[in-house]
């Protein structure tokens, strides 16, 4: 037989669900308004992102372009890209954490641990 009492449970349950949907949109909306910055080659090279990972610009030292330095530019642009998105990735990491704070989410830790790279505490 049907419990009608459980109803209510979930419809308690989808309006969580629902509001946690609005919650994850926004945070996408704000990260796409922040930015990070991630430099190579003591700021030979610079990359600017938002939060989401997109690249907005890349700032290259002209004397190291003058010079001809094709092999050191083509080491230092990922090398600041990589900093960059890692910046952007411990970011929305940190963004999720907050906003799942106190909910008790099976796998969470793990999943923004990988996200970033690193090994859940």
């Amino acid at each position: 037989m049907f419990n009608l009492g459980n109803l209510g449970n979930i419809a308690g349950m989808l309006r969580s669900a629902q509001e946690m949907g609005a919650k994850v949109q926004g945070l996408q909306e704000e990260l796409r308004a922040k930015r990070v910055t991630g430099s190579a080659g003591g700021g030979m090279v610079e990359v600017e992102m938002t939060g989401t990972g997109e690249m907005l610009s890349l700032r290259i030292d002209p004397d190291l372009i003058a010079r001809g330095e094709q092999e050191i530019i083509e080491d230092l642009v990922p090398a600041a890209v990589n900093q960059a998105s890692a910046k952007a990735k411990q970011m929305h990491a940190d963004m999720m954490k907050a906003l799942t704070s106190g909910m008790n989410v099976p796998g969470l830790d793990d999943a923004l641990a990988k996200m970033t790279g690193g090994e859940n505490q």
